[in-house]
């Protein structure tokens, strides 16, 4: 029975005194309400009352961004959102000088997010999300460096557009296309004479050569019975048979 309430008096000492910290994590010890160090990893020894112990998580959080509605430069109004990666590098800074350090750098990143889309035209937000994004994350990780937090990235996911500019830039894209379309084809067409240029002036310099191709032509035609072909005599032809009766 002694053995007992001995191992039961351990045990409640244990709930009572010991904290346990993992290893992605770090222990801010406050003693009688000051800071008295970091802890690290492990079973760590907290007198109730006297001493308590806050633990930060130094894994890199991902925080979701919400739609933000914001004007651009130009005068259009779009809806962005985004997400950004951060991580606590310093836990007694994140404990001591913010009261909420996530809610604290999603407010922040919410706030410059707006700033820096109304700072930017349309054209830019959409083609060059990228260094959009970097601007952020500078602002945001300068910002933040007092907190002891550090913010990898930030990815801009969407921009939602009016409706009416929904529809404006498709159009523009339409049109788009189809002047390339039209510059192919006339290039392809110019490519195309060029070629035909080519092959009708060896045809001329060289003898029997057109007639040859002509009859090459009805060899072609006539493999399909249900053709009828109006034949045209090929000036080469009839100058040929004029030469036959001035011989004679």
């Amino acid at each position: 029975m002694l053995y007992l309430f001995w191992a039961t008096i351990l045990i409640i000492l244990a709930v009572l005194f010991l904290r346990q910290i993992n290893e992605y994590q770090r222990g801010v010890m406050f003693t009688m309400g000051r800071f008295t160090g970091i802890k690290g990893p492990g079973w760590r020894l907290v007198v109730p009352i006297f001493q308590r112990l806050r633990k930060v998580d130094m894994r890199v959080k991902a925080v979701d961004v919400p739609d933000q509605k914001a004007i651009t430069k130009d005068n259009i109004s779009v809806g962005v959102n985004a997400v950004i990666y951060y991580k606590v590098m310093h836990a007694d800074k994140a404990i001591l000088q913010v009261e909420n350090f996530f809610h604290a750098v999603s407010q922040l990143a919410q706030t410059t997010m707006r700033n820096i889309v109304g700072e930017v035209e349309l054209d830019d937000l959409l083609s060059q999300r990228d260094k959009i994004s970097e601007r952020i994350r500078e602002i945001v990780d300068k910002a933040s460096d007092a907190w002891g937090i550090q913010v990898d990235n930030v990815e801009l996911k969407d921009v939602a557009l009016p409706e009416d500019m929904e529809r404006t830039i498709a159009k523009q894209a339409e049109a788009e296309r189809e002047r390339r379309a039209v510059i192919i084809k006339a290039q392809g067409e110019v490519a195309a004479a060029g070629d035909m240029s080519k092959a009708a002036k060896i045809l001329s310099d060289s003898a029997g050569a057109l007639h040859l191709r002509t009859l090459q032509s009805l060899n072609d035609l006539s493999s399909d019975q249900s053709n009828t072909v109006v034949f045209a005599v090929p000036l080469e032809i009839l100058r040929a048979f004029e030469k036959m009766s001035s011989k004679n």
